[in-house]
């Protein structure tokens, strides 16, 4: 397969069953008519699933998988950096910022954690152990090596860490800390918000007052799973939104190139044993949040 490029990794197409193309070629060009596909495959770097260089002449076969490059669109750069909070032979911990997506996806690739520090570092095997919204500032942990990635992943997957995060939000003298929250939460495919509905619970937050200033307060929680946009789900429905949230309670466009608002949520603290030493980790961020 083709190896990274620019901190970016190869796309995967896998041919479809039942298209009428005689060739890949004739395939590629009907689907992605922007690319230039003569000249990515006279530089080879149109390949099958065995490395193996397509040419004009390679016939369809569908269920067999095509590796390319593609370039990204021009996306709009994220002015903030990258805090380094950890470096072994196995990790790499950083404090991440607002605005900065953890993964590509959408309209964000370049403009992402990993490509950003897999170009920084040098290191194409650079993985998200777990991620953190776009929206979302803090500490997240990458693994650097193969062999250091599935025991890492795991370590998330089965809930053995401990998430501190921070939040300023609105405050209500009517309800009681430290409390918990529980909700059933719910996400379909190409909606951008979340929502809860009744039934069974699958989404668990402790919250944790820390101190408050007029008609907003400091927060910290401890979610216990992992829904997406839990815990700006479970402020908003205590009637206490997270400042400057977009999305809850009420969803509002936010132009790619505002970074003046910066949702109020921090990633603070992370806490594990190491899977591969058994020490003892802890990683804080530095980030401060406006209040």
């Amino acid at each position: 397969m083709l190896p990274f490029r620019d901190g970016l990794a190869p796309m995967r197409l896998l041919l479809p069953h039942g298209d009428p193309a005689t060739t890949i070629v004739e395939y590629l060009e009907r689907e992605m008519p922007d690319d230039n596909w003569q000249r990515a495959m006279r530089d080879a770097e149109v390949v099958d699933e065995k490395s193996r260089p397509i040419s004009d002449a390679t016939r369809y076969r569908a269920g067999s998988q095509v590796y390319f490059y593609r370039v990204p669109a021009q996306e709009v750069p994220v002015p903030f950096e990258i805090g380094i909070l950890h470096e072994d032979e196995n990790l790499l911990v950083v404090d991440k910022p607002h605005f900065l997506a953890t993964i590509p996806r959408g309209r964000h690739v370049t403009e992402t954690a990993t490509v950003r520090l897999r170009r920084q570092f040098d290191c194409p095997d650079l993985t998200p152990a777990h991620r953190l919204d776009r929206a979302t500032a803090g500490v997240l942990l990458f693994t650097k090596t193969k062999h250091a990635r599935r025991p890492y992943q795991e370590l998330f997957s089965s809930r053995n860490v401990t998430k501190e995060y921070e939040a300023v939000a609105g405050f209500d003298a009517a309800l009681h800390f430290p409390r918990v929250v529980r909700s059933r939460i719910l996400k379909e495919h190409g909606v951008m918000t979340a929502y809860e509905e009744p039934g069974e619970p699958n989404s668990e937050t402790l919250i944790e007052l820390i101190d408050t200033f007029g008609t907003a307060a400091r927060y910290r929680l401890f979610p216990k799973t992992g829904k997406t946009h839990q815990l700006r789900i479970h402020l908003s429905s205590l009637g206490i939104p997270i400042e400057n949230d977009p999305y809850y309670p009420v969803f509002t466009s936010v132009p790619a190139e505002d970074f003046t608002r910066p949702l109020q949520l921090l990633a603070r603290a992370l806490n594990f044993t190491d899977p591969l030493t058994g020490e003892a980790r802890c990683f804080v961020s530095a980030r401060v949040l406006d209040v």
